[in-house]
């Protein structure tokens, strides 16, 4: 089973990379999909973000590939390898139904979500950058989506006006994002990977200013640069 499961896990890497082809121009959910339409809603970090798909895509690929030619049969491997495979599936058609229902997709991420931390905590000690390093980058920046999916749906379902929408979504992430890490005491690179979509978050916020959104942002990032020091390498 660790040799279909390797296997497996690399289809499903170049499946979720090869998942854009199925939604071509998909930038996020388009503001009318929702009753309240979403024009720039604070809790959506800023475009360049996003740009860190392709480092994820690319880093799943060559870690899962490697796992597949070079470690196929290392039980150091093998714990990690099922629910990173149902993660990746999962995302596989994930651009699709977002452009069919924010809800569902919401559901969705939120499942990738789940299954990328289980698999981060089990991650081996072999084979950092190809092993832990990518999972770790790929559940760092679901936790920050699967949190703005979540604003996104209270404040475009009239459940909260924008601001308190983006604030409780914020709040979630910071406290995922701080438990993991610190249960973690491993893995940087996943704390990296959500301050990264909260410093763009700041910066989306910045003109016109939002000054709760803003300084939520920044305490989420101290918070989590203040557990690097139980980290370990």
């Amino acid at each position: 089973m660790s040799r279909a499961w390797a296997f497996l896990c690399l289809v499903a890497a170049l499946a979720f990379a090869g998942s854009p082809w199925l939604a071509p121009g998909f930038n996020g959910f388009a503001p009318d999909q929702f009753p309240v339409p979403q024009e720039n809603p604070p809790v959506q970090p800023a475009g360049y973000a996003f740009a860190i798909w392709g480092l994820i895509y690319a880093w799943l690929i060559l870690g899962t590939g490697f796992g597949l030619l070079r470690r196929m049969d290392d039980v150091d491997w093998a714990p990690m390898r099922p629910p990173l495979f149902l993660s990746l599936a999962v995302g596989a058609v994930w651009l699709p139904v977002a452009q069919v229902s924010p809800v569902a997709a919401t559901v969705l991420i939120w499942i990738m979500l789940g299954a990328a931390l289980v698999s981060l905590f089990r991650v081996g000690d072999t084979d950092r950058w190809l092993q832990q390093a990518p999972v770790a980058i790929y559940a760092g920046w679901l936790t920050a989506a699967s949190c703005v999916a979540v604003g996104l749906l209270l404040g475009g379902y009239g459940v909260l006006p924008a601001t308190p929408a983006a604030l409780v979504a914020l709040l979630l992430a910071v406290a995922i994002a701080v438990t993991v890490q610190y249960r973690l005491h491993r893995a940087p690179e996943y704390g990296i990977t959500v301050i990264w979509a909260l410093v763009a978050v700041i910066v989306a916020n910045a003109a016109p200013f939002n000054a709760a959104v803003e300084g939520l942002a920044l305490l989420g990032i101290l918070a989590i640069l203040g557990l690097r020091g139980t980290d370990t390498e």
